[in-house]
């Protein structure tokens, strides 16, 4: 299984900072059902930056790869374990598998075009990616109150039209609805629960707060406290305690 790592894989620290995201977050089924219909009919399927095994579809036969040791040990009890490994040097022979995924993770690997490279290099079918474009996360309301969130964010995630050239310039890009009562903890999934910010734990499952100045978490998190307490947040966003689903940054990539 292997042992941490002395340096993160990528620009996160999941050894120190990983531990709640099992628990925060659960793949939802229907954004799954997105991710598993992309996949075709790959039997064979490699997930690289696995994590706790997040959106790995239950009836094909997966292996993971995942670079930290917190993380693989998150990983269910029905899951296969997952191998200590990087997206920038897979252990596979060309064409290994029928497919491969990469699951909200291509934002934190150190060489992201080595990677690509290399997930095209071992599926001999489409490649799927779970991502987020960063452009169109100022349009989320936890701007309004933890900007420095969403810029840490967006300058993290890499550009959707060059995630698209580098995997072959011919790809399918869906804008993905997520669900009012979502169950994977990511920004956006709480667009309708926004008491949800005011949790520590909520916060510590998403690496953009983590990695953005405490103090000014802090802020945003008063200015929240005190708009949800005097009403003002439901005067300008109240809207969508009701909307079924909300279509944000959230973006599904499947290059054949």
């Amino acid at each position: 299984m292997g042992d941490a790592r002395e340096a993160p894989a990528g620009d996160f620290d999941y050894e120190a900072n990983g531990g709640g995201y099992a628990l925060r977050r659960q793949p939802d089924p229907r954004i799954a059902a997105l991710v598993h219909e992309a996949l075709g009919d790959a039997r064979t399927v490699l997930n690289v930056g696995a994590g706790a095994g997040s959106y790995e579809p239950p009836d094909r036969h997966v292996v993971a790869v995942e670079p930290s040791a917190a993380m693989r040990a998150q990983r269910p009890r029905h899951l296969a374990p997952a191998l200590d490994g990087a997206a920038e040097r897979l252990p596979f022979d060309d064409d290994s598998f029928d497919a491969a995924m990469a699951m909200i993770t291509v934002h934190q690997w150190s060489d992201l075009e080595a990677g690509l490279r290399e997930l095209r290099r071992v599926s001999r079918g489409p490649v799927v990616l779970l991502t987020f474009d960063g452009d169109a996360l100022p349009a989320f309301w936890m701007n309004d109150y933890f900007p420095e969130v969403v810029a840490t964010e967006r300058g993290r995630f890499p550009a959707i039209d060059h995630l698209v050239d580098v995997l072959g310039g011919a790809a399918e890009v869906l804008a993905v609805p997520v669900p009012r009562d979502c169950t994977d903890g990511f920004g956006e999934a709480y667009y309708a629960r926004p008491e949800a910010f005011l949790q520590d734990d909520v916060r510590a499952a998403q690496s953009g707060f983590v990695l953005t100045d405490p103090d000014a978490v802090a802020r945003g998190a008063a200015r929240l406290a005190d708009d949800l307490a005097s009403g003002r947040w439901d005067e300008r966003h109240g809207h969508l305690r009701d909307q079924p689903e909300r279509v944000g940054a959230v973006r599904l990539i499947v290059a054949r």
